[in-house]
């Protein structure tokens, strides 16, 4: 059984902020996966399915982001999970926009969201980081990543999102290695095509 998590901040005001991509990765889950409906439970909406034969929950809590662990603590103590269990989405500043990291537990570095499940169950879940990329420098984060992706980001986010749902039941089935290598590999850019090789010169007369 899995608890996948997505962060983000409830309301449509939100919706499109980089702050946000862990719920947009969630929804794709959702989509495509074919849960049941969003239903309000645990300060949260969460769905019930199955992804690689495995029972599973999504949950996006609605606590806002600094609150966040209070609804992962709740659904996981409900559903008799541990944190090994817990998969949680969430953008990260450190990774460049378009790739990720997967890992399992290692500190929040600065990420209320995290922070705030940390505090409530502990660090030994599993993360997916999703790249946002760097404003730069610490004053302009906020901004950032309260802010919404821009059109450039169009090019790489929506193939990102649909591949992270698409490639998951390799990560859901516990083979994380195997689902960050998957992703790197379909999200990568084409390889320029090759020069083509200059005729060989004619011999001399």
């Amino acid at each position: 059984m899995r608890l996948v998590v997505g962060l983000g901040n409830p309301g449509p005001e939100y919706e499109r902020h980089r702050h946000n991509v862990g719920f947009m990765a969630v929804d794709e889950l959702h989509r495509r996966h074919g849960f049941g409906p969003w239903k309000k439970r645990f300060q949260g909406l969460i769905a019930e399915g199955s992804i690689a034969r495995e029972k599973s929950w999504l949950l996006k809590p609605q606590t806002f982001m600094n609150l966040s662990g209070q609804a992962v603590g709740e659904a996981m103590r409900f559903y008799k999970l541990i944190p090994d269990q817990v998969i949680v989405f969430h953008d990260e500043l450190d990774v460049v926009p378009g790739k990720i990291r997967v890992k399992r537990g290692g500190g929040h570095g600065g990420h209320n969201g995290l922070r705030s499940i940390d505090d409530h169950i502990g660090k030994d879940y599993w993360r997916v980081r999703v790249g946002i990329g760097h404003p730069g420098s610490k004053e302009k984060v906020q901004g950032w990543v309260l802010s919404n992706f821009a059109k450039a980001d169009e090019s790489w986010l929506p193939t990102l999102l649909d591949m992270l749902a698409a490639e998951f039941p390799l990560m859901a089935a516990g083979e994380a290695e195997k689902y960050a290598s998957r992703i790197a590999l379909l999200t990568a850019p084409p390889k320029p095509p090759k020069p083509a090789k200059a005729p060989p010169a004619p011999p001399a007369a």
